[in-house]
């Protein structure tokens, strides 16, 4: 019986979650611990979008990585306590630049300064740029079925959402001025308020000096910068937004926010937003500061850039699962976010997802997919590794599907597209991968005489198996193909003889195949075909005769 069918009770769950060390249940107990000092009916959980470029993989981040602890938390709690998870955009925000990943520059141009859901939508899809990124936004997290609320800032402030802590702060400009000042230069310092005006002449958000600050009549008043004409707007019903870390912390003061987390370079808006929080009588959120994502060449990703990956990109070569798993690991680690990172992370989700059944509770509450999944991970059913696969494409050139279920079929008899509707995506997967990344950089490299030599006793050797020839069998005879010079590894091997280095692994992928890497060899040869396999061997020795 596995322990799937051995599933603790509620009580006994939330004793394992409660001595769990996996990092959702640190962050949870944080909020648990919380309630202890104010309690509440409702606890809100927040991620913020600024729709100022298209939405990156960082940004969904956020929400899974929230959702997880979401979902900790309501286990802690045995879910007798109401959550919701706001997912705000900030598209009130003036658009400062053009991004470099979008259409129709030269139009934006002309509306720089705007509040992102006044400006044109480039793309000539949306009523503005703002609604046609929160719409990009909110198409991917509900592909991906998060349970969210979708909050947009402009509506917030014009709807009057916010117009009575808009009002305590200007009542309390004097507290929110003492604590953002230290924290500006001194030629900003000197014109700084954290209110900023809509001009009603132009549209603009406006960073200008503010003359006077009307405490009973809820105003500001400024200077137009161009007819230098005083104007006076009141703080409320979206005429003025807020300076971003003032804005922030008006935020979790008028909505009540429990938790937010958020990147490691905002650590100090965090302590700032939180002490003005404070002086708004509201109580900061829980939260923690997670490590950046890296492009290949080492430089944190950017929504306005491009660089990095794009939602859209990561699933077209692998499964959303694959890139839960990512957000899951190492919160606390920078990480690069580039095309080779995905291959390792759709097969490390089949890895843990095989092994959970073979857990007990406590070990199953510190593997990636109990989290990933809310504590209900599905069957793990997947014949083949993603490294496999496209290691099947690069060797056979085949670049269509019916080609590579050929293979499968004769490795795995019965499995097929209708009876593995998750292997069939991933066909595809990496179908796609090969033809973006393997094929334009691959490169054969030519044998030396002494791995020319040990490539023909290979074949020789391979030739002699029975067509169905385990993958375990094979992987002996490549074994023993490789005890020799300079291949020896000075560990020995569970059989007592002398082990094998990976550098002969390596060199048949790299002599063979073209790639640096790639699955165990026996397991490929047994999918691929003996003949196949050496066929292939001779092509590589007729291609360095």
């Amino acid at each position: 019986m596995s322990t799937l069918d051995l599933a603790p009770s509620p009580s006994d769950l939330r004793s394992l979650a409660e001595q769990s060390n996996a990092w959702p249940f640190e962050q949870a107990k944080a909020i648990v611990a919380r309630l202890k000092k104010k309690p509440k009916d409702e606890v809100l959980f927040e991620t913020g979008y600024g729709p100022s470029g298209l939405p990156h993989i960082g940004t969904f981040g956020e929400v899974a990585r929230t959702t997880m602890v979401r979902h900790a938390f309501r286990v802690l709690t045995d879910d007798k306590i109401k959550t919701r998870l706001l997912a705000f955009s900030d598209d009130m925000d003036g658009l400062r630049k053009v991004p470099d990943n979008v259409p129709n520059k030269e139009m934006l141009e002309k509306h720089l300064g705007k509040p992102l859901t006044t400006v044109p939508d480039p793309f000539g899809t949306h009523p503005s740029f703002g609604a046609h990124n929160n719409a990009r936004l909110r198409a991917f997290l509900d592909t991906f079925e998060f349970d969210y609320e979708f909050a947009s800032s402009t509506q917030y402030y014009k709807s009057g959402r916010f117009d009575a802590t808009l009002l305590m702060m200007l009542e309390r400009i004097d507290k929110v001025m003492a604590i953002m000042l230290p924290s500006l230069r001194e030629e900003r310092a000197a014109s700084y308020s954290p209110f900023l005006p809509i001009c009603p002449r132009t549209g603009a958000v406006l960073y200008v000096p503010i003359s006077e600050h009307d405490v009973k009549a809820g105003t500001i008043s400024y200077d137009d910068p161009e007819t230098k004409d005083r104007v006076t707007l009141p703080v409320t019903g979206g005429h003025c937004k807020l300076q971003w870390k003032p804005d922030w912390a008006m935020r979790w003061a008028a909505l009540g926010v429990d938790y937010e987390m958020a990147g490691k370079d905002l650590i100090d808006s965090v302590k700032l937003s939180g002490k003005i929080c404070a002086a708004l009588d509201g109580l900061p959120p829980e939260g923690f500061n997670y490590e950046l994502f890296l492009d290949e060449k080492g430089q944190k990703i950017s929504k306005s850039k491009g660089n990095g990956l794009t939602i859209d990109e990561w699933l077209r070569y692998a499964s959303p699962e694959s890139l839960s798993l990512f957000m899951y690991r190492e919160p606390k680690s920078a990480k690069r976010l580039y095309f080779d990172v995905i291959p390792r992370n759709v097969d490390d989700y089949q890895q843990f997802l095989e092994g959970y059944p073979r857990q007990d509770a406590r070990q199953q509450l510190a593997n990636p997919v109990w989290h990933i999944h809310a504590g209900h991970p599905p069957k793990a059913d997947m014949p083949v590794t993603f490294q496999l696969l496209l290691t099947l494409v690069s060797s056979s050139n085949a670049e269509n599907a019916a080609t590579l279920w050929g293979f499968i079929g004769r490795y795995r008899p019965g499995v097929t597209p209708q009876t593995h509707p998750k292997l069939d995506a991933m066909v595809g997967y990496a179908i796609n991968y090969y033809r973006d990344f393997v094929a334009p950089t691959k490169q054969f490299r030519q044998p030396t005489d002494v791995e020319r030599a040990a490539l023909q006793d290979l074949r020789d050797a391979l030739s002699q198996l029975p067509a169905d020839a385990s993958a375990e069998d094979i992987q002996n005879v490549v074994y023993e193909i490789g005890r020799r010079e300079p291949f020896l590894d000075t560990k020995k091997a569970k059989d007592g003889k002398p082990g094998v280095s990976l550098d002969w692994f390596n060199m048949l992928y790299q002599v063979l195949l073209g790639q640096e890497k790639g699955p165990r060899f026996g397991s490929f040869v047994a999918v691929y075909g003996l003949a196949n396999a050496v066929a292939m061997i001779d092509g590589a020795l007729a291609r360095s005769a």
